[in-house]
């Protein structure tokens, strides 16, 4: 086979940049290894910034977002078990969020896949790439059993933290920072309506958030030891943490039900550098990971896919290489940007094991400060609905 581009994993990075180079016209074959159904039940972030809303309505798959999705002008932090503080987003800023689950933009993009005939292969086996850095690199799988292989101009790697394509630039070449957190975040799923608003809640007992997917579906989440499993929490012991750890007005009005999914997800900052080797691109997971504290992991991905798809775009339609020159730079200023700004939040909502009663002070005393300064607000405002994408 021959295509310009090999799109390698079909998540929301992939399957996002599939979509706009189909707008584009210009060819391309998209490769997962997992099953599709697989893909479209993994349970993952759920706000995006108003810049990603953009994006994913220009590529044509928004309209069940608009129609189903929950815009947000503010977010409220908690802390110490009484106090409130809303963020005023949108009067601060003049943008706003949009939760609408990724599971439920996955679905929208295959969709679209599927409608656009999209040659995107499933549960594909032993996925390489060769030769990235010359002209003719090319991409090697097992797809229902027959060895296959695809020459193409670019491969843009967008198959996650432990996929093949990060691995392909030599480690003599690669540069990796990254920091593994002393905890997990337990996550559950309920039939119930949701808060009205997102609550971050810094607690002596452990961070907490109270989040949304639609009208009729939560997403809660309590900081637990990353020993922890899911056999540890019963929904009544989850449902009971929670509460604590929020202040008794915010905990009153929450509505419990029993949980539809539970996971607990570790929590790393984690940076590959550079995020272009010769002809292989990387965009989303498999370049950057971030603790999902500041909302940023998929809006990351949808920024690199703006840029990624932009300079292809310019590749092919003017012959314009620039674009492609200055990815990885320019991509990365954006990652390093939102790994400090959700290094931050993480640092400042949770409980770290050992910490001493100074450090919480610490925390309050920072807490006390935002609610005190309109500029303080403005600065976290700024970076959590994120700077319009260039």
């Amino acid at each position: 086979m021959r295509t310009n581009v090999v799109i390698i994993g079909a998540g929301p990075a992939g399957a996002l940049l599939s979509q706009i180079l189909h707008n584009a016209e210009i060819d391309h074959v998209v490769l997962e290894r997992q099953t599709r159904d697989y893909v479209l039940t993994r349970i993952r972030a759920g706000v995006l910034e108003w810049s990603s809303v953009e994006v994913i309505r220009a590529a044509g798959v928004g309209q069940r977002m608009d129609a189903d999705g929950d815009a947000h002008d503010l977010i409220n932090l908690a802390w110490g078990g009484k106090h409130v503080l809303p963020v005023q987003m949108k009067a601060l800023t003049g943008r706003q969020m949009m939760a609408y689950g990724q599971t439920e933009l996955q679905h929208d993009l295959y969709e679209a896949a599927d409608n656009n005939g999209t040659s995107l292969l499933f549960s594909t086996e032993d996925v390489a790439v060769h030769d990235v850095t010359s002209d003719s690199p090319y991409v090697t799988f097992r797809h229902n059993g027959v060895d296959e292989r695809i020459d193409c101009d670019y491969i843009a790697g967008c198959d996650g933290f432990h996929g093949v394509s990060r691995a392909a630039i030599p480690e003599s070449e690669r540069t990796e920072f990254e920091r593994v957190y002393p905890f997990g975040w337990l996550g559950i799923l309920s039939e119930t309506p949701p808060l009205p608003h997102l609550v971050y809640t810094n607690h002596e007992r452990g961070f907490g958030l109270c989040s949304t997917r639609n009208p009729m579906l939560s997403r809660y989440y309590v900081q637990c030891p990353i020993e922890d499993t899911i056999d540890d929490w019963s929904d009544d012991r989850f449902w009971s943490e929670l509460a604590a750890r929020l202040p008794t007005h915010i905990a009153n009005d929450i509505v419990t039900g029993p949980s539809i999914e539970k996971s607990i997800a570790p929590l790393r900052s984690f940076v590959a550098e550079p995020m272009r080797h010769g002809n292989l691109l990387l965009a989303g997971d498999s370049a950057h990971i971030v603790p999902p504290t500041g909302a940023k992991g998929l809006n990351l991905a949808v920024s690199d896919v703006h840029l990624l798809s932009g300079a292809l775009i310019a590749r092919y339609a003017k012959g314009d290489a620039a674009g492609l020159d200055q990815y990885s730079s320019d991509a990365l200023h954006r990652v390093w940007g939102s790994v400090r700004f959700s290094w931050w939040m993480t640092t400042l909502l949770h409980r770290f094991p050992g910490a001493t009663d100074f450090e919480q002070r610490m925390q309050e005393r920072e807490l006390e400060y935002l609610a005190s300064s309109t500029a303080a607000q403005t600065s976290l405002a700024e970076q959590y609905v994120g700077v319009p994408f260039v």
